[in-house]
């Protein structure tokens, strides 16, 4: 089972404890939580199972064909065939072994025509045979001369100097050059897997070994038509699928995946290639979209889709200053902005000062219903309904925009990593502080954008109050990081930020973990109350 790094349930327990960045207070950080000598973040493995966490197993192409394997012996072992009609027998039935077992007991010749093993004339009961009459002649038996044997003329090229040809259970001869040919379009131009024979309105599919052999040593070609085989594989199978991202041929193995489930738990799984490679098991969504559970996302994307014209106007880059009225552009993950021509800093969310973001105070993550009874009429209404929406939409968007300019901020947080081993002591171990840092940065951000998908259907409630206040304190200890992260690198001060930093990401670890543990729970209990029906929720 994969799940995600952990830390001791005794880190902090209060938000006191931890080194803030403006009180400069000295570390509660334990030696069994961070490295001594590199300050580096120590995984620590617990055993049990996180309420948000599901389990699942990781599996490479190997290990599918292993999977695969296993299928095909076991049914040809029950069937007495050899492996290839195994094969084709399982995935003429998308490898439900109970059912081709059902099936094969009742008619096997009629399961075997129809998944393409033998010919349809060939499985159907033969009649009773005619008796023959013997003769006997009185004349001299004259011994019949064979004519010479006739060239060989293959039915698709018509060359008839071909002395190779190949065939399958039905006796279609062809030459061996034509199928080469035929077999390499089916893999490579139309992806096709199930060949079947070049005879016209035959149905009888192309074995393993056959298209194999037919291919000659081809071996890009073979290793597309083995990877096509292991998607169908995956694709038949209702607890296996392909990691989603480019390139990677790595799949997971998971039990979570019934419409009942789905209510209940997001199925956050990941292909073990790379750690970035999260995604949900249950739901096509793109990447991880805890806490929210799939059905609510779908809404939420759809109504993002629907609301396209306003969703194209909050997406715009740039925003006015709210003192000088300069057009201001978001060139970072930072939320706090500074006014090149008047030097105002404020939020770039909410577009407050942001001199009331540093204190105990910070509502920039509710929204605030000034409306309330006072919508009288449609326009109104309308008004205040399209309102609340831009307000969660606007900090949803914030946040995806923000994960995207996380490349940008590697690419600065390595520079400032270099920069660090230039002018202090430290090796390149030592600093990787940084990198971990923007690592949670990031995915906390994911976390974030979905929580506002998740509190536009939620029903005002004591409840979403204390999910709002769970969401307000991860959004101020991403802000906070996200802040020194990109504050100026001194080499008298590197020693101190690198404390900061450390203790700042553990802590916005903790905080990510209790929003996500707490979701979870809620869904368990059944706690959550939605202000739209939600498919599969009670």
């Amino acid at each position: 089972m994969s799940s995600d790094y952990d830390y001791s349930d005794e880190e902090y327990d209060d938000d006191e404890e931890m080194l803030d960045a403006e009180d400069g207070e000295p570390s509660t950080a334990s030696d069994e939580e961070m490295d001594i000598e590199t300050d580096d973040i120590k995984v620590i493995s617990k055993g049990k199972k996180k309420l948000y966490e599901v389990e699942y197993d990781p599996l490479t192409q190997a290990e599918v064909e292993d999977l695969m394997r296993g299928d095909v012996e076991n049914i040809s072992a029950i069937f007495g065939v050899d492996a290839t009609a195994a094969a084709l027998l399982l995935r003429h039935m998308d490898w439900n072994k109970d059912r081709l077992i059902d099936k094969y007991m009742d008619n096997s010749a009629a399961v075997a025509a129809a998944a393409g093993v033998s010919p349809a004339s060939k499985a159907s009961s033969p009649g009773p045979e005619r008796p023959r009459r013997s003769t006997r002649s009185a004349s001299k038996t004259h011994r019949k001369v064979d004519p010479a044997p006739q060239p060989f003329v293959c039915p698709i090229c018509f060359d008839d100097t071909q002395v190779e040809t190949s065939e399958l259970s039905c006796g279609h001869a062809f030459c061996t050059g034509c199928w080469n040919a035929y077999v390499t379009g089916k893999i490579r131009e139309e992806g096709e897997h199930r060949i079947s024979c070049m005879g016209e309105g035959c149905g009888v599919l192309a074995p393993d070994n056959f298209v194999l052999k037919v291919l000659d040593g081809d071996t890009e070609t073979a290793g597309r038509y083995q990877e096509l085989l292991v998607r169908n594989f995956v694709a038949s199978s209702r607890n296996l699928k392909f990691c989603p991202y480019p390139s990677c041929t790595h799949a997971v193995s998971c039990h979570v995946a019934s419409r009942s489930s789905l209510a209940t738990v997001v199925p956050t799984v990941s292909c073990g290639a790379d750690p970035k490679h999260k995604f949900c098991f249950g739901c096509p969504i793109e990447g991880d979209h805890r806490p929210v559970l799939c059905s609510v996302a779908k809404m939420w994307l759809q109504k993002c889709r629907d609301d396209s014209e306003t969703a194209n106007w909050i997406k715009t880059n740039t925003k006015e200053c709210s003192k000088c009225q300069s057009t201001i552009e978001k060139n970072g993950g930072c939320n706090h902005m500074t006014c090149k021509k008047c030097k105002w800093e404020f939020c770039w969310v909410c577009m407050g000062p942001w001199q009331e973001h540093g204190t105990a105070w910070y509502s920039c993550n509710r929204y605030d219903d000034k409306t309330g009874v006072s919508a009288r009429d449609a326009q109104s209404a309308s008004r205040a309904s399209l309102e609340r929406y831009l307000h969660y939409y606007n900090r949803w968007a914030n946040h995806e925009q923000s994960a995207k300019l996380s490349v940008e901020l590697y690419v600065k947080t390595e520079k400032k990593m270099e920069e660090m081993q230039l002018s202090t002591a430290l090796t390149w171990i030592e600093v990787q502080f940084m990198k971990k840092a923007v690592d949670e940065v990031e995915k906390c951000r994911t976390t974030l954008k979905w929580t506002y998908a998740m509190a536009y259907y939620l029903e005002k409630s004591n409840q979403k109050e204390l999910f709002e206040d769970n969401q307000r304190d991860l959004e101020k200890a991403v802000e906070d990081l996200s802040e020194l992260l990109e504050s100026p690198i001194e080499a008298e001060t590197i020693p101190t930020l690198r404390q900061k930093v450390t203790d700042k990401t553990v802590y916005v670890q903790k905080r990510n973990e209790i929003m996500l543990e707490d979701t979870a729970q809620g869904y368990e209990e059944g706690r959550w109350k939605w202000n739209t029906p939600v498919e599969g929720y009670d």
